[in-house]
């Protein structure tokens, strides 16, 4: 049971926006000047990090939440709606920037799934944020490696494998049914497949 807490906090939801960036700029074959980098990576970090868990603590001091683990379907409206307003913020941002547009899409493509997430809370059913976060990560890179032609299967593979682990710890925990761990990684991962679509042949 440990073990199972330990994995859901490390690859908690919140942790994957900045994973993102991080392979983004690992792998990124074009050349990006490291100031810009380390700015943008640190404006990332912040609004997708600080800035959401400074939101949740006040949430929770104005008692918007009971908890920080947000299990009712009442309690994730809100900070849903913030988090999706946080994804394009960040997204457009990244994107009018025309330098790192494609990593734009990541951001877009999880206020997509958040999207999707909030529309399931009103209809009284919630999908595991923890499944698709990891899945619009795989999502991504996906699209990533296609965009740019990089063979990134053992990236992927291991992503894979976290991915299962992350969703038997969640199951273990009793944190989720298996119908809603499955729809969070089926959104998480077609999501990131729509913008990207989109991307590539309406824009």
């Amino acid at each position: 049971m440990k073990f199972s807490k330990y994995i859901s906090y490390f690859f908690h939801p919140i942790n994957f926006p900045i994973i993102g960036a991080l392979l983004y700029f690992i792998f990124v074959p074009e050349f990006i000047f490291k100031p810009q980098e380390y700015m943008m990576l640190l404006v990332i970090f912040i609004g997708t990090y600080i800035f959401p868990l400074f939101l949740t603590y006040l949430l929770k001091r104005f008692e918007m939440i009971k908890t920080y683990h947000m299990v009712t379907i009442e309690e994730r409206k809100f900070p849903t709606l913030l988090f999706i307003g946080i994804s394009y913020i960040i997204g457009n941002w990244l994107y009018k920037s025309t330098i790192v547009d494609l990593l734009a899409l990541f951001y877009f493509g999880y206020g997509l799934c958040l999207i999707f997430s909030y529309i399931l809370l009103h209809l009284k059913y919630k999908i595991s944020l923890h499944t698709a976060a990891i899945s619009g990560l795989i999502g991504f890179l996906i699209c990533f490696s296609h965009y740019y032609k990089i063979n990134l299967i053992i990236i992927l593979a291991v992503l894979f494998i976290i991915g299962g682990v992350i969703s038997s710890t969640r199951l273990k925990l009793k944190a989720h049914q298996l119908n809603e761990i499955s729809l969070g990684f089926i959104f998480g991962l077609v999501s990131q497949f729509i913008v990207y679509y989109i991307y590539i042949y309406m824009m």
